[in-house]
């Protein structure tokens, strides 16, 4: 088998593991359900009955989680629809701490007695915990903030709009495809929304409402001439946003080699043009390995900066709480401690945010009670930061938890996840065809494809799903099985500066698997067209 077939099947196959089928996150309902809210007096009602009960039971902290998560997802392939789920999951989840430990448990039966069961068994756990317990948990302070609410700001709800007009959405993109000659093609529409109502002994009633939406697709052509094959999957990205983000506006075009949009999506457009590319990489020369600038485009980088800066921040990577599952991260504390380590290029300032309009991680208060905000992680390129939840707090010397807790249903304990985390443009005005008018020997990549990186994230590999050669300041063609190898400080040390806030985008990872039982949780990474110097590119098209 070529390497080129085995990184992508191979890739098909991880993405495969971590797209969850949402039949399993709940029972299926009508396609037309769409529940009114729970009234915020009975939640309250309802939490205040787990928050007295474990006080009664001895419990020195306790909150509560009652959640109502709808989820859909509707796939098409040409001309037929494939499945249509409609789910709806409704529970709550008790955290607690007592003799020093944390203790869990959830139920499904939000009848008094059995909220009252279930507390007392979450104390009962914590207590059974403490008996093997060698350090109490720290727990950073954390104020209350009564009655308050938050809510992802959305014009359309895409649970409002009739599956039909979805589904036609959908089947007129594939059309699309097939006009222009692609020979398959797949697409997908999922939409989460997340009814969450967080309480705790803190004094903290927080009711919030998040939706998210991701529209796909992958488009195919077969050369029947030899039987090889092309894809190219969907620019798009996932976004906190409604069904608004499906309807594009013209203000917000950024015209290039391929048309697209700072905040907004048209679908169809997006299928017309990969039918088109998929032609044109069964035409396209082989890459020759070397050195090259690399221009990235925010389609592409936005993964490169999850798995090479956002996970390696993570601080319960950092300390090995990950090990078994994921692995661990270069960046250990005494790198942080000596406040100096050089993580990248004086051009890298990459942060943290929690409140990022229109990005899959923006919520106004995380799952402790912590309201969400923004910090840096590098800074001129040294690292100054990670990210942390309150029990991890006291680690790094922090009065306060930095909002990072998330679990992704009421059934699941919460744990530390990763918030949005995104590289910040340049200051001075650059667009991306004046970055590829500097550059002698280069590539411009676009679209995230296969990948490998190691389990302390520092040695990878990447590749686009579109690729074109760049000579003395123009883009001559396009070039196929490209893939860039760099351990991860030397690759941001090799950044020679972004294209400006007006080229500023977010992509985003719409089901990022952690922990174990595993969870899910979605997260957005944004920035400009950024270059790159000097890197090493390989042929990943010849055989092994």
């Amino acid at each position: 088998m070529k390497r080129r077939n085995f990184l992508y099947l191979a890739g098909m196959g991880v993405g495969a593991t971590m797209m969850p089928d949402i039949s399993a996150l709940g029972k299926t309902v009508p396609l037309d359900y769409l529940p009114e809210p729970v009234d915020a007096i009975l939640k309250k009602k309802m939490a205040d009955i787990v928050l007295n009960a474990a006080r009664s039971k001895g419990a020195s902290y306790a909150d509560v989680r009652i959640g109502r998560y709808l989820n859909q997802s509707i796939s098409t392939r040409e001309n037929r629809v494939q499945n249509i789920a409609n789910t709806e999951s409704y529970g709550m989840g008790i955290r607690v701490i007592a003799n020093g430990c944390w203790g869990f448990a959830s139920t499904d039966k939000l009848d008094n007695d059995s909220i009252a069961k279930a507390t007392e068994l979450a104390v009962q756990i914590a207590k059974v915990n403490a008996k093997l317990l060698t350090e109490p948990v720290q727990l950073a302070s954390q104020k209350g903030y009564g009655e308050v609410s938050w809510k992802t700001p959305i014009e359309k709800n895409g649970f409002e709009i009739p599956v039909k007009e979805k589904v036609d959405l959908l089947l007129g993109v594939n059309a699309a495809a097939k006009e222009g000659g692609a020979s398959f093609i797949n697409s997908t529409l999922f939409l989460i929304n997340e009814q969450k109502y967080f309480a705790s002994t803190d004094g903290s009633y927080i009711d919030q409402d998040i939706h998210r939406i991701w529209p796909t697709f992958t488009v195919t052509k077969i050369d029947k001439s030899n039987g090889s094959f092309q894809t190219r999957d969907a620019l798009s990205s996932p976004m906190g946003m409604g069904y608004e983000y499906m309807i594009p506006d013209e203000n917000e075009k950024i015209k290039g080699l391929v048309t697209l949009y700072k905040k907004r999506y048209d679908m169809i457009e997006d299928a017309k043009q990969a039918a088109v590319h998929v032609g044109e990489k069964l035409q396209a020369k082989p890459v020759e390995p070397g050195k090259y600038d690399l221009v990235l485009d925010p389609t592409h980088l936005f993964l490169t900066i999850h798995e090479s800066v956002g996970h390696p921040t993570e601080l319960d990577r950092v300390l090995g709480y990950e090990a078994n599952y994921a692995g661990t991260s270069f960046l250990t504390l005494d790198k942080w401690e000596s406040k100096k380590f050089n993580f990248g290029s004086k051009q890298v300032n990459i942060v943290a945010d929690k409140t990022q309009s229109g990005s899959l991680g923006a919520v106004g208060y995380d799952d402790e009670g912590v309201k969400c905000g923004k910090w840096d992680l590098i800074k001129d390129g040294i690292l100054v930061n990670y990210q942390t939840i309150r029990d991890q707090a006291h680690i790094l010397g922090l009065n306060e938890s930095q909002g990072c807790c998330y679990a992704d249903s009421w059934s699941s304990v919460q744990f530390q996840r990763m918030p949005n985390v995104s590289l910040q443009p340049g200051k001075a005005p650059l667009t991306s065809a004046e970055m590829i008018k500097g550059i002698d020997k280069g590539l411009y990549m676009l679209g995230r494809n296969s990948y490998s990186i190691d389990q302390q994230r520092y040695n990878f590999q990447f590749s686009s799903q579109l690729c074109y050669e760049i000579k003395a300041g123009k883009v001559v063609g396009m070039v196929r099985d490209a893939a860039y190898q760099a351990n991860t400080q030397e690759f941001w040390n090799s950044c020679a500066g972004s294209c400006d806030e007006k080229d500023y985008r977010l992509g985003g990872s719409f089901f990022d698997g952690k922990g174990q039982p595993g969870q899910i949780s979605a997260v957005s990474h944004g920035c400009a067209t950024t270059k790159f110097s000097g890197v090493s590119v390989i042929n990943t098209g010849r055989k092994i």
